[in-house]
């Protein structure tokens, strides 16, 4: 029997779902989705008890219905083998992927402040990137030579990493230009076949943020 594809539930964008679509691509598991666009569909899964706390991303797998986008993560990387090695490979890659998300959620609010706030805010998380986030990695990678963050090999950490610097790169093209061993990074990862899979057309990755996601979010989540 054909094990059950896990069913993504959340809006058709990007937002907090986005990083789950990347974990799951680079492990190579195909799945399926089931957009909300409505206050209704949300209301279903609440009233259904589906959503632990009331909230998505929602994410159906091995019979489970898993909340909260940081445990579902961790799931998908514990199953697939992207979570270190042993307990503490695995707690560097927890605290590089929480800065790392620290970073995202500025990229994942952004659409929704106001246009005067913006632009502002763009130069907010340039600064934050280059100055604060950034140099961490480059000396993680300058340090060890080689060329996966945590134990020589592809993890969680990596792949949020490379989904924020190419999420920053739309917005600000020359961000990496400081760090030599970050865009060599990007390169090398960028390259690993399921990930490449992922960042070609016609994947099931999102394109960025626009009025219409923007739309659907208000019109799913706001009361």
């Amino acid at each position: 029997m054909m094990a059950t594809k896990p069913k993504l539930h959340y809006p058709n964008g990007r937002g907090r779902m986005e990083s789950v679509r990347w974990v799951l691509a680079a492990a190579g598991v195909e799945f399926d989705e089931d957009f909300l666009e409505t206050k209704e569909q949300l209301q279903k899964l609440q009233d259904g008890n589906h959503l632990l706390f009331q909230q998505v991303p929602m994410v159906e797998i091995d019979g489970m219905k898993l909340v909260q986008t940081r445990s579902i993560l961790h799931y998908i990387a514990d199953k697939h083998h992207l979570f270190g090695k042993d307990l503490k490979e695995r707690t560097l890659i927890d605290m590089y992927v929480e800065g790392t998300l620290d970073l995202l959620e500025l990229i994942i609010m952004h659409p929704f402040l106001k246009p005067d706030d913006q632009q502002k805010e763009v130069v907010n998380m340039a600064q934050k990137a280059i100055i604060r986030y950034f140099p961490v990695f480059e000396k993680v990678l300058r340090g060890h030579g080689q060329r996966f963050l945590v134990g020589n090999q592809l993890s969680l950490a990596d792949i949020i990493l490379l989904q924020t610097i190419l999420a920053l790169e739309e917005k600000i093209p020359n961000i990496l230009s400081a760090f030599p061993h970050l865009q060599e990074f990007t390169v090398k990862i960028s390259n690993i076949p399921t990930i490449k899979k992922f960042l070609e057309p016609g994947s099931k990755r999102k394109p960025p943020p626009d009025d219409i996601y923007v739309r659907t979010v208000y019109n799913v989540f706001m009361p």
